[in-house]
């Protein structure tokens, strides 16, 4: 929502200003069409050539994060702790075993089934079975799993970033495309010089909405939506921290209560439920 209000002020702060200036559109919109195609075509065509078929399909998955925002709310690290706290219970009052039938098959996993939103989240569960599965596998050196958590958490943050660096690039040659497409139109403005300062004065307006057309895209509207879209993944990578630091509190032989209080403390601030909303859900967990 916040993105939506925001182009809409930049909109009308820019052309609403250059119309109370007195500022008249009729050049803008003669030349707009052209230098959008100049500008815009060259900007798509380098963003082609830096990136491959499953980048460009990621990068425009990524205007959806940036018109939706992150995809995780208070209630759903509640949900993700609940979690947690029943595996790492399970595994310490009846031994890694009895995590099998969960880790092996979560969609079947009445555990997981009591948090679809969490089965559905094939990074969440293949973090969550995963390192259980390697703590059942004797794999139960707390530094071991850390490093390892936090190198594969690390990728998947790098991945996921990749489209923000594309927008960001992308935003970056604006400018630079913007001057191209004015300088054509100067090319073309002097091959007419002999034409009389009204017909000229047009030609190098014309010429000029290429510059500021590069600039605008670039600053209004493609840097903010790259750095929004840095920011959602960065707000969801921390959803994913939680796992780790719960997982590893558990495996310094901490009780499932500090294990969890542990990994709530590893939340956003504004995200991050209070110690009594986790206490309650804990109280109301029950999962055969």
């Amino acid at each position: 929502m916040n993105t939506i209000l925001g182009l809409v002020v930049v909109f009308v702060m820019v052309f609403g200003g250059y119309m109370l200036a007195g500022g008249k559109f009729g050049i803008i919109i003669k030349a707009l069409p052209f230098e959008m195609m100049m500008i815009g075509g060259a900007a798509l065509g380098t963003f082609l050539m830096a990136n491959s078929m499953h980048d460009v399909k990621h990068t425009l998955a990524g205007f959806g994060k940036i018109l939706k925002g992150a995809r995780f709310k208070k209630e759903d690290y509640t949900e993700l702790l609940s979690l947690l706290y029943y595996f790492v219970r399970l595994a310490q009052t009846k031994g890694a075993m009895a995590l099998e039938p969960h880790i092996e098959r979560p969609d079947e996993s009445p555990a997981f089934s009591k948090f679809p939103k969490i089965q559905k989240d094939h990074h969440a569960t293949d973090l969550i079975c995963d390192y259980l599965r390697m703590i059942g596998m004797n794999a139960d050196d707390p530094h071991q799993i850390e490093d390892s958590m936090a190198r594969e958490l690390k990728k998947l943050k790098e991945e996921e970033m990749h489209p923000s660096h594309a927008m960001q690039s992308t935003a970056d040659a604006l400018p630079a495309l913007g001057i191209v497409a004015a300088v054509l139109g100067v090319i073309k403005t002097m091959a007419s010089i002999d034409s009389p300062p009204s017909v000229l004065g047009g030609m190098i307006g014309g010429a000029l909405v290429g510059t500021f057309l590069g600039i605008f895209l670039a600053y209004g509207m493609m840097g903010p939506f790259a750095s929004r879209l840095k920011g959602v993944v960065e707000e969801e990578a921390a959803y994913y921290e939680v796992i780790r630091a719960v997982l590893v509190a558990h495996l310094h032989g901490n009780a499932p209560q500090v294990a969890v209080e542990t990994g709530r403390k590893v939340a956003p601030s504004f995200l991050m439920p209070s110690f009594a909303e986790t206490e309650a859900a804990l109280q109301e967990l029950s999962i055969t």
